[in-house]
């Protein structure tokens, strides 16, 4: 078990070691962790990075130092994604009147007003997957469906 995750970690780490030398930068951490299907909050983010991150920070972050650290994540399954039921929920809670979608314009109010805002670039990844490009809107339903991760 503990091997496989270290594959996993390996694996997903090696993409963005673009200079082939164990160490990646630091700003790619991010988005390593969540492709390993964790979802910390930027302060959880930060506390990871403070962890891993040499004494006199360099921009790189080190695969020695990632490993241990992010093994210990996953073997204790921390920063689990929400169920699909809790993301259904907090769709629901915006869609004041029960459309069943929320307008760009709805979607990118909150998700940039409030708790920890998505940057602009995020928010443009984020509705290029989730905005259903006939109705223009984000069709929540179908969105949670692909949002959520399976429990692995």
């Amino acid at each position: 078990m503990v091997a496989d995750i270290q594959s996993r970690i390996s694996g997903a780490f090696d993409i963005f070691d673009h200079e082939g030398n164990k160490t990646v930068d630091v700003r790619e951490i991010g988005t390593i962790i969540r492709s390993l299907g964790c979802c910390p909050s930027e302060e959880d983010l930060h506390d990871l990075l403070t962890e891993i991150e040499e004494e006199e920070p360099t921009g790189y972050i080190r695969f020695e130092k990632f490993l241990p650290m992010m093994t210990r994540v996953l073997m204790e399954r921390k920063y689990r994604a929400a169920p699909e039921e809790q993301l259904l929920k907090a769709f629901q809670v915006l869609d004041a009147d029960s459309k069943g979608y929320l307008t760009q314009d709805e979607i990118t109010k909150a998700m940039t007003e409030e708790g920890e805002p998505f940057t602009q670039e995020e928010m443009e990844e984020m509705l290029s997957a989730a905005k259903d490009p006939d109705k223009d809107a984000v069709l929540y339903r179908d969105y949670v469906s692909v949002m959520a991760l399976e429990e692995t």
